[in-house]
């Protein structure tokens, strides 16, 4: 999403553009994750009940977050890196600037969608978005959020609802859900054809797109770049972007981009329920979200911290099967589809690393977090007005990958 992006916004501004993935167009996790475009939800991961559950997250594969024992240095170093920025008050002005970017990240997809070659899939709106819980309790901890979010300059519209009333909207939920909320003005997309959609965009806007692409260096030789691949290959260009989500930093830190940015692992598979819901839903508790994707239904969550390379683990997938199955009847949870596993690129302040590097030619745009989906238009707008001597989006000011 972020790649695919930051060429279309390239495009607008006369850029001939090359695109180069180590696999193909949303291999890694622009394809698995729940596609929502969603502002209220769109909130720093540092929330300091974070820290009381984390000691438990590193013995309990079950647990939505999931830290395994390790010695990895690199791992360590985020883990207190994030543990510093999980305080009451680092959190509430991680708030303020997520209420900044506000909804200028749903902007960037109107845009995208008109003029010429367009990205013909669009967005869909969810109205209203869903979340659900299991206890009035739990509802409480989201409302005390919203109340943030307003308290800090952003807006969320939302109304309290009891379990009957979302099952009258939604006959899948079942009597697990005791209570709930429904947020408006949020939106969704179809990840996979949403992303097909972009590469068939910036393809008919003349941009070449080059698939099993490793790129295992870049080097800036004083008047532009090369772009060094397996097997011998490589490309020269004026500039290059560096969108490579969880494996960013591998590329960046040489010219000067020292932020951490941990793999912070998703995973999801698709049943087909007896009644398929026609919301996106969300359960906060138990950190699963679900997205109807048209003739299959989207089941989504987990947040582990191991290896970005490390193969799929089938006690995440239960985990999530155990979360989400008392809140839900009518689906037969064995029968799953697509299960998949996806590397989030987390940062230890939550905020992404947006813009140039120490070199002028080598510009990044990654460490989005669970939010690369949501930003990843906005992001490319900032970056191609940075790279093109335009004034770009105040919010981008927080977002310095030198920092």
């Amino acid at each position: 999403m972020v790649g695919l992006s930051t060429a279309w916004y390239l495009q607008e501004q006369g850029v001939q553009v090359t695109v180069v993935d180590r696999g193909g167009v949303a291999s890694g996790s622009s394809w698995g994750n729940a596609g929502w475009l969603t502002p209220a939800l769109t909130l720093p991961l540092s929330e300091p009940s974070v820290l009381s559950y984390g000691l438990k997250a590193m013995v309990d594969p079950a647990s939505p977050l999931y830290i395994p024992v390790s010695t990895d240095p690199s791992l360590l170093k985020f883990l207190a890196g994030f543990a510093r920025n999980c305080t009451p008050g680092k959190w509430r002005a991680a708030m303020r600037i997520f209420a900044e970017v506000g909804t200028s990240g749903l902007d960037a997809f109107d845009e995208m969608a008109q003029g010429s070659n367009a990205v013909v899939e669009r967005t869909h709106p969810a109205d209203p978005f869903l979340t659900g819980f299991a206890s009035v309790k739990d509802r409480d901890s989201l409302v005390k959020e919203f109340n943030v979010i307003r308290e800090t300059g952003g807006r969320v519209d939302f109304t309290l609802m009891t379990g009957d009333q979302l099952r009258e909207m939604e006959p899948t939920l079942g009597a697990g859900v005791v209570a709930g909320i429904e947020i408006r003005d949020q939106r969704f997309i179809d990840p996979p054809a949403f992303m097909d959609s972009m590469a068939a965009s910036v393809t008919a806007r003349g941009a070449t797109i080059v698939g099993a692409f490793n790129v295992v260096d870049v080097r800036d030789t004083g008047t532009g770049v090369v772009v060094i691949g397996s097997e011998g290959r490589s490309l020269q260009a004026d500039a290059v972007v560096l969108a490579t989500g969880a494996w960013l930093g591998a590329l960046a830190r040489k010219f000067g981009v020292k932020r951490v940015v941990q793999a912070g692992r998703g995973y999801s598979f698709t049943v087909v329920p007896e009644t398929m819901p026609s919301h996106p839903i969300y359960f906060p508790a138990q950190r699963v979200a679900c997205t109807p994707l048209g003739n299959r239904f989207r089941v989504a969550g987990m947040m582990e911290f191991c290896n970005v390379d490390a193969p799929l683990d089938p006690r995440r997938v239960k985990a999530i099967v155990d979360a989400a199955s008392p809140m839900f009847t009518g689906i037969d949870w064995e029968a799953r589809a697509e299960e998949w596993v996806g590397a989030r690129p987390c940062t230890t302040d939550g905020f992404p690393l947006i813009g140039a590097s120490r070199s002028p030619r080598v510009h990044v745009a990654g460490g989005h977090g669970m939010w690369g989906i949501a930003l990843g238009p906005l992001t490319g707008k900032m970056v191609a007005a940075e790279m093109t001597g335009k004034t770009p989006p105040a919010i981008m000011r927080h977002f310095n990958p030198l920092r």
